[in-house]
């Protein structure tokens, strides 16, 4: 890793926050345990991981894709690990690239490991991501806690989803660590565990451990995946009915509204905001 410093931002999306550095070229080396010091919230900047803002053109993982979308989003999660999505990552990533004049108010496309996501930037500052289509697996899937135990929807928004409905949202625990799930050759590289809980028509509140991260004030793919999951609970199918269905989903962070289509497409609008930016000590750095 180069001494030199390096310029990094701090955002977040209903308070699933996150450390952006700025590539362009993708001449960064970013290993998993420099990744994971830079999100510790003592020891580093602190976040629930990492958006690396790079080039498409310039990253091998995303050069397939540099047609359509100019930028890339390589998400780490908070452990350094690298994960597929990150739906609140992408409206943090797509603000900076406004606020950095790189992009303008209007529509544009990212690149991500889950493919190309689809863009809207508001004039209200609201940000709406086209998510792509939830994909529904038929294994069925148990989530414990303590004594308790749920079924679980398998939910894939590009990355993987179980989503248990409860009686409160306490009966999740204190979500430090991953709750258990069989079998677990469901999900074997881990997956994002929702609890959610009714509010209301159309409105539930949630509370999420993230693979890699623990529990986050907000997940942009889990809300999406819990209203897909709320919604066939409900007897709704877009495809079905040719109607839209819309839930509000309420997070620790903040809300998320969530649309699926008749077509399939999950749209999720939400706000998201820049708090501070500066430059990595080089010394730091150099210990790191």
């Amino acid at each position: 890793m180069s001494t030199s410093q390096i310029a990094f931002l701090k955002g977040h999306g209903t308070e699933n926050d996150f450390v952006i550095v700025p590539d362009p070229d993708n001449a960064l080396t970013l290993p998993a345990a420099l990744v994971a010091r830079l999100c510790d919230r003592r020891a580093g900047i602190g976040g629930d991981g990492l958006l690396h803002v790079v080039r498409s053109a310039a990253h091998p993982e995303a050069r397939s894709m540099a047609e359509t979308a100019e930028w890339f989003m390589d998400y780490r999660n908070a452990d350094g690990s690298i994960a597929e999505m990150c739906g609140n990552g992408v409206r943090v990533f797509a603000h900076y690239l406004q606020r950095a004049g790189l992009v303008e108010e209007g529509d544009l496309t990212v690149a991500t490991r889950g493919g190309t996501k689809r863009v809207h930037l508001a004039k209200n500052g609201d940000i709406t991501v086209s998510m792509g289509q939830a994909r529904l697996p038929e294994a069925s899937v148990t989530v414990s806690v303590g004594g308790r135990s749920w079924p679980a929807r398998n939910v894939n928004m590009g990355n993987p989803h179980a989503v248990a409905f409860v009686d409160d949202l306490d009966h999740a625990g204190d979500l430090f660590s991953a709750p258990p799930f069989t079998p677990e050759a469901v999900y074997p590289e881990g997956v994002n565990v929702e609890f959610v809980v009714d509010r209301g028509p159309r409105h539930v509140s949630m509370r999420v451990h993230e693979r890699g991260s623990g529990e986050t004030r907000s997940c942009g793919t889990g809300a999406c995946a819990v209203a897909v999951a709320t919604a066939r609970r409900d007897g709704a199918d877009p495809a079905v009915t040719g109607l839209p269905v819309t839930y509000r989903v309420d997070l620790p962070g903040g809300t998320l509204v969530i649309t699926e289509h008749p077509d399939g497409a999950v749209e999720m609008t939400g706000p998201a905001v820049i708090v501070a930016e500066g430059v990595i000590d080089p010394a730091w750095l150099e210990s790191a």
